[in-house]
């Protein structure tokens, strides 16, 4: 028999969704029926969520001065907002958790009016503008990097770490088997839509200038944007280097754990991954993210020791090259290394998150779950 209906509120893309993805997993096998929210960039990692039904809210990105937009952008929300009041009534649902992303603003400020508990989970170190604009209405903020310690919410925050879906759990506790001198590197690189376009040109250059012997070990995976696809396919060919390039993997938790060394972006998710799995890696944060989170969540991971993290303006192809020479040469560093990163993962996280969910959806206090009490 089922508890009760939760719905999940994620902006459409993997950084929101794929916590959103771990949680549902866990509150389905302790008997919720999960209904997902979200808008219509999602449909490429909507596959595997495991969502009784996917709402389409509508919803619009605040953004610019231009009074005649932002009127449309209100107006958009407000929809969705009434979207979101309708699919509740008829729903019922018990708690409502965001998990950032402007479309998440319509289901949780409706499910807010509606007095049902309400939850948004931050995923980086700088809280997000769209969770920032729902903090002081929601029941508790649980926190990936978020500290817990200060700020004006601090007394319903709950530090649970950032949850990691199924598929990564499965490579959790998997060795870091270093790669020898003449053995095959696989040297993984990745980092989102945006992030993506500035390795497509730095890595081919940096790959390029390596030794013929070391360029002849690598087995190098990449994502590369549909547009950047076919010239980064080529200059690696013209190089004769192994190389599986693409927009999107699907089976990036495997791809991670069968690298010997990473070199990605910063998402709070991308690094919650490569900590749980325990892989060496250089964080590369992306210059142009609103809030520069990329930086504060790499910072973590680097501070254990888990992870180099260079800003790209300091990132030429020398410099790529010369640290991925190193690397390759380097296997008792790289597993130390490894093995830092994976002290600092909390493959619990998706267990915590789930007992707060259930906590705040049966009416139990923040203060009363941060004091050990729970449902």
């Amino acid at each position: 028999m089922s508890k009760g209906t939760i719905f999940l509120a994620a902006g459409g893309t993997g950084g929101h969704l794929f916590p959103a993805e771990a949680l549902a997993h866990e509150l389905i096998a302790r008997g919720w029926d999960i209904h997902l929210a979200t808008d219509d960039r999602a449909e490429r990692f909507t596959a595997a969520f495991p969502a009784k039904k996917i709402h389409v809210v509508r919803s619009a990105t605040i953004a610019g001065r231009n009074p005649f937009a932002l009127a449309k952008t209100f107006w958009t929300l407000w929809q969705g907002n009434l979207d979101s009041r309708k699919l509740f009534r008829a729903t019922k649902p018990k708690l409502v958790a965001g998990f950032g992303g402007y479309p998440t603003l319509p289901p949780l400020y409706a499910a807010s009016g509606m007095k049902i508990p309400t939850l948004v989970h931050e995923q980086n170190a700088v809280m997000g503008r769209a969770n920032k604009a729902l903090a002081a209405r929601v029941n508790a903020i649980a926190g990936g990097f978020l500290p817990d310690n200060g700020g004006p919410f601090a007394n319903k925050t709950i530090v649970t770490g950032n949850p990691v879906r199924p598929a990564v759990l499965a490579e959790v506790g998997k060795p870091y088997s270093a790669s020898r001198t003449s053995e095959p590197f696989h040297f993984l690189v990745f980092g989102g839509s945006q992030g993506a376009q500035y390795f497509s040109t730095a890595i081919p250059a940096a790959i390029k200038l390596l030794a013929p012997q070391d360029r002849a070990r690598l087995v190098l995976t990449q994502q590369a944007r549909i547009e950047d696809e076919a010239q980064v396919r080529a200059a690696y060919q013209a190089l004769d280097v192994k190389a599986e390039v693409a927009p999107f993997f699907k089976d990036m938790p495997r791809r991670i754990a069968e690298a010997h060394f990473v070199l990605s972006r910063s998402g709070a998710s991308t690094v919650s991954e490569i900590a749980a799995i325990g892989r060496p890696a250089i964080l590369v944060p992306f210059p142009h993210a609103l809030d520069h989170d990329q930086a504060a969540n790499a910072a973590a991971l680097q501070a254990a020791g888990g992870a180099d993290v260079i800003k790209q303006s300091e990132l030429s192809p020398e410099r790529i090259a010369a640290i991925l020479s190193s690397a390759m040469h380097e296997p008792e560093r790289l597993a130390f290394i490894a093995e830092k990163a994976r002290g600092t993962g909390k493959p619990n996280a998706t267990r915590l998150l789930a007992d707060l969910t259930e906590a705040i959806a049966t009416g139990q206090s923040v203060e009363n779950f941060k004091k050990g009490v729970r449902p």
